[in-house]
């Protein structure tokens, strides 16, 4: 008995490589373990729905123009709700509206909720009655928290440190010294400097090991793991030699082996003075053949190194004399 969990034990479990999700699950996942924005394919059960933690991140991580645009949005909201509120009471509730020059009673309403939650003031207005008050009270306290948060979170997306790097659309394995490589390019959309960025690069795929069909991860040497400055624009290549788990592949033959090449860069950037990472994959269908990546460089009259992020993605087909698949013996 003890003979045959271990045997169950070595089959299930995973190298050291497989990144730390395990082996029970790289072998029952069939989908890509990571998105292409970086995100980790996962979901956990039994935590709850976990709302405000999620909308908390959710609002970090968001651009400026849609948080703020969310945020305006919600606060109007709020204040309408308030509004509508303030409108069901008795009209005499609420006294000095003539003021206004308004004869909608809702945009009086609303314009005394707006004072209100803001705490900037409603001049001449105020609640009559004890449900006005209760009311206006809690509107009070209710706007001042909420205010509270909002100015903590955009204090939080100011000072949090994050990288923003984008990657191309589409990897390529192309011929490549002789042979062929694996490559993809990244470049820093921050304004923000990173320095000593590094990068790694993992293949997980499904291979045969004793008649069974199991997902396997491999490191991927690469040409230049790391640089010092990164001003502009990065190729990452891993060269495919005999010592390479692509040795020898074939687009049908990677297409069977369902890859996906897990991209993991770490940096340190400048402002914050803190590292930084970012995450992405490819899988099969995201990789070209026989393409290599356009020219970004572009002329600059002042003399300064000029690229243009817009050709990031882009591909020039290759002469068919290149593009002739080398056998396994002549990789390398």
């Amino acid at each position: 008995m003890a003979t045959t969990m271990d045997q169950k034990t070595k089959e299930t479990a995973a190298p050291p490589e497989d990144l730390g999700f395990g082996g029970v699950v790289v072998q029952r996942a069939r989908g890509r373990l990571l998105l292409r924005d970086g995100t980790p394919n996962v979901r956990k059960y039994g935590l709850g729905r976990q709302f405000w933690s999620r909308a908390f991140l959710k609002a970090l991580a968001a651009p400026w123009p849609r948080f703020l645009i969310w945020t305006v949005a919600l606060l109007f909201l709020v204040n309408g709700v308030f509004a509508l509120a303030y409108v069901a009471l008795p009209p005499a509730s609420l006294a000095g509206t003539e003021a206004l020059g308004l004869n909608d009673p809702f945009l009086r309403a609303f314009c005394f909720s707006v004072g209100v939650f803001t705490a900037v003031g409603t001049g001449p207005m105020h609640p009559v009655g004890a449900t006005a008050n209760w009311l206006t009270t809690f509107e009070a306290m209710f706007g001042i928290l909420s205010i509270v948060c909002v100015i903590g979170l955009m204090l939080a997306k100011m000072t949090r440190p994050r990288s923003q790097i984008r990657f191309t659309q589409s990897a390529a394995i192309a011929p490549y010294q002789g042979g062929r490589g694996f490559m993809f390019r990244l470049v820093n959309t921050s304004p923000s400097e990173l320095v000593e960025v590094s990068a790694r690069v993992s293949l997980g795929w499904f291979e045969t090991v004793n008649g069974k069909r199991q997902r396997r991860f491999h490191p991927l040497s690469l040409e230049r793991p790391s640089v010092e400055f990164f001003n502009l624009h990065w190729t990452v290549v891993h060269p495919i030699t005999r010592d390479s788990p692509l040795a020898g592949v074939t687009p049908d033959s990677l297409r069977e082996a369902e890859p996906e090449f897990v991209i993991l860069i770490t940096a340190h950037e400048e402002t914050f003075s803190s590292r930084v990472t970012s995450r992405t994959s490819y899988v099969w269908d995201e990789i070209r053949w026989d393409a290599k990546f356009a020219d970004v460089f572009v002329d600059s009259p002042d003399g300064i190194i000029t690229i243009d992020v817009e050709r990031l993605d882009r591909f020039d087909r290759l002469s068919e004399g290149a593009t002739r698949v080398p056998a396994a013996t002549e990789v390398g």
